[in-house]
């Protein structure tokens, strides 16, 4: 009897590891799951000018998307016959402006056909000067449905009131980098716990977690570079489940890392917080959805979308690379929304994509909301 339940746990405690011997199956591979909506979202900067940089997109509502750039794209004059609304359609590459990027409408709102509903112009002048905003979130447990938008470079995270009108909280002191609790290292993402706490990646320099409580007051962080286990090298999404569990895009490792809070964790780690799984043979993840039964990652050398079960084991990947409609050069940050639609945001080509389901797609292969979510999003 005791070696049955000693064979039992050693079995349940292997699928929470997932073994790497497991993990380094590419699994099954298929076509695309959506349809893109060509042409999607209208073009609305001035004359000579274009998006900037796509880095990130949330959505609020079906008819409230948000979407930050990194300013706009001073287009070349004469400009090339190919254009058609992006400058990625002309060879350009979004992150490289090269002195022709302007401070405007780094945070803006369309509706679901993709029409401009309003600009956050008030707030152009927190990114002047850097590289822009990096990623946006909404929690899907705050109930005020705040915005938070993550500065890279100006090594903060604020949160701002939905309509757009205060900036509610500010985490991190601008332009000033440091490894305490009130500064990050190039922060890349924030996420949420079901109980409120907020926890930033950490990020480029720092290569750890940070939690705060609701209030923004510090309560600790765990990871440091490396390459062990619970070690990072540049940590570049967090994204937590309705059960309490943290997984993280520990990219230059190329890996995903999952992470529980617990009163019985390992000594050599933190007191509260353990490493339990290691999802290694990514290249270069940018981004994590969860929902249900199913992790979904943003892996993009090359680009494509990998469906993974809780364990980390590969169940379904597509691919989006490419110039063409519908495909990627960099999927940066993706969302659904309660409708059952995909949207992606390019950082390279400068435009941010929408995607329906397929009529005869396997429901399996289609990214839901989290269900602690859904009720919020009408």
């Amino acid at each position: 009897m005791r070696t049955s339940a000693l064979v039992l746990a050693v079995v349940f405690m292997a699928g929470l590891v997932a073994s790497p011997a497991l993990l380094q199956e590419s699994g099954p591979m298929g076509p695309s799951p959506y349809d893109v909506v060509d042409e999607w979202m209208t073009p609305f900067a001035d004359d000579g000018y274009a998006w900037g940089s796509h880095p990130g997109v949330a959505i609020d509502s079906p008819n409230r998307i948000f979407v930050i750039q990194r300013g706009e794209f001073r287009l070349p004059d004469p400009l090339p016959s190919e254009f058609s609304g992006f400058v990625g359609s002309i060879g350009l590459n979004a992150l490289r402006p090269e002195g022709a990027r302007v401070w405007k409408n780094c945070i803006f709102i369309v509706d679901s056909n993709g029409d401009l509903v309003e600009t956050w112009d008030q707030w152009d002048h927190l990114f002047e000067g850097s590289n822009g905003p990096h990623k946006i979130r909404i929690s899907p447990y705050d109930s005020e449905r705040r915005i938070w938008v993550v500065h890279e470079t100006g090594h903060q995270v604020f949160a701002f009131s939905n309509d757009g009108s205060e900036l509610l909280m500010t985490l991190g002191e601008k332009d000033v980098a440091g490894n305490d609790d009130s500064h990050f290292g190039r922060p890349q993402d924030v996420a949420f716990m079901p109980d409120g706490r907020i926890l930033v990646a950490d990020g480029l320099d720092n290569s750890r977690v940070v939690m705060f409580d609701p209030e923004g007051t510090y309560i600790t962080h765990f990871g440091e570079k490396g390459t062990g286990r619970g070690e990072f090298d540049g940590v570049h999404a967090v994204a937590t489940s309705a059960d309490g569990r943290i997984y993280v895009a520990d990219r230059s490792n190329g890996r995903i890392q999952v992470f529980n809070e617990t009163t019985r964790a390992a000594a050599w780690y933190h007191p509260n917080i353990a490493p339990i799984g290691v999802w290694p043979d990514f290249d270069f993840p940018n981004d994590i959805i969860i929902n249900g039964y199913n992790v979904w990652i943003a892996d993009n050398q090359p680009p494509k979308i990998v469906r993974t079960d809780l364990n980390g084991n590969r169940e379904y990947t597509w691919d989006i690379a490419g110039e063409g409609p519908g495909q990627y050069r960099e999927l940066h940050q993706f969302a659904v929304d309660g409708d059952g639609n995909l949207y992606g945001a390019d950082n390279v080509m400068g435009r941010t994509l929408k995607f329906v389901p397929k009529a005869d797609a396997n429901p399996a292969n289609l990214i839901r909301m989290q269900e602690s979510a859904a009720g919020s999003n009408p």
